[in-house]
């Protein structure tokens, strides 16, 4: 049999990327949207996020440049997409995963990484990046701690905008044909987002990036005026963070709309419920600042938002009433 005629991939990590676009049909009309608003459920990835793509491609670009060497340990701080998809490419490929994550998290992440086999160590959320509990810096001093293990450094590595210039921006290009006036995305380390900003921008400057920015987060702020905020502790997951990822270029963000952990936790709800689109905190901020963004475009603009993970993973959150109802989200 040849490698054209193969019907199976490799390994489970060969099946990241190829996620549809899909039309919202309901929220925008309740809003008064006439724009179309399509969505590209990232959660689709085997291990249900966008991040399966940046962790999947560092990860074979240090096999490649033999930083990875066979046998070795992984180590990375996430706040547990990331750390699923590293986990999942361990597993597959014979390294040992080291994982940190903040105490925030769902039960359902922590869970996930132990499962795939990675060693998960737990840090306490309300500290400075900088204090030596925090999830990056325990994750730092582990890849010290082991000799001839991998950091794979996502807020810092350059491959992380690299993997989404040159795989997810392309494949939304093709699939939308170029028409789209504007592509709306979650805020984190900013890999997703800036690097298809670059391959979008050089296709076509028109089009308008929109980034996604939870309150307490400080991305919103920098981006408006320069302003370094204090941040603070928000709820939702995966998107915003408390310092500038070198990761991220703002320079190719034309705008960045701030959302709040209650406005992102009800379109969660409203997604799945309203659309069948079952996706995860992160997802309901994307589609709230796509419907915000939309409200006076005609009806022949195209908005794409990017939805970075699942609903799965917040079923003792987003989706319990009696958490929605402690934290003030439902009355």
């Amino acid at each position: 049999m040849t490698s054209n005629d193969r019907f199976y991939l490799d390994d489970i990590t060969d099946a990241v990327g190829d996620i549809p676009l899909v039309k919202l049909r309901t929220l925008p009309k309740e809003h008064g949207v006439k724009a179309t608003i399509l969505v590209k459920p990232e959660f689709m990835n085997p291990t249900g996020s966008v991040k399966d793509r940046m962790a999947v491609y560092i990860l074979k670009q240090a096999q490649k440049s033999g930083e990875l060497k066979p046998g070795a340990t992984i180590v990375e701080a996430t706040s547990g997409n990331t750390g699923a998809a590293v986990a999942m490419f361990a597993a597959a490929h014979g390294y040992k995963a080291i994982l940190t994550i903040p105490d925030k998290m769902s039960t359902e992440k922590v869970d996930t990484l132990k499962a795939f086999g990675a060693e998960v160590h737990i840090c306490p959320t309300a500290v400075p990046p900088e204090d030596p509990t925090s999830y990056y810096e325990t994750g730092k001093r582990l890849h010290r701690e082991h000799p001839g293990s991998y950091w794979v450094g996502q807020y810092f590595n350059a491959n992380n905008i690299e993997a989404h210039y040159t795989t997810t921006a392309p494949e939304l290009w093709e699939q939308a044909g170029g028409k789209f006036h504007a592509l709306v995305g979650g805020i984190g380390t900013g890999g997703t987002i800036s690097g298809m900003a670059r391959f979008l921008k050089e296709k076509d400057p028109k089009i308008e990036i929109v980034g996604v920015d939870p309150e307490g987060s400080v991305y919103y702020d920098f981006h408006k005026d320069g302003t370094e905020i204090e941040p603070h502790t928000y709820l939702v997951e995966g998107i915003g963070d408390d310092l500038l990822c070198p990761s991220i270029d703002l320079s190719v963000i034309d705008k960045v709309i701030q959302v709040s952990d209650e406005e992102c936790f009800k379109y969660t709800r409203e997604l799945t419920q309203k659309e069948g689109i079952f996706g995860g905190g992160s997802s309901g901020g994307a589609v709230s600042a796509a419907l915000r963004y939309a409200k006076d475009l005609d009806e022949d603009k195209v908005v794409v938002a990017i939805l970075p993970d699942g609903g799965l993973k917040y079923m003792s959150k987003v989706f319990n009433d009696d958490w929605m109802r402690e934290k003030g989200f439902l009355k």
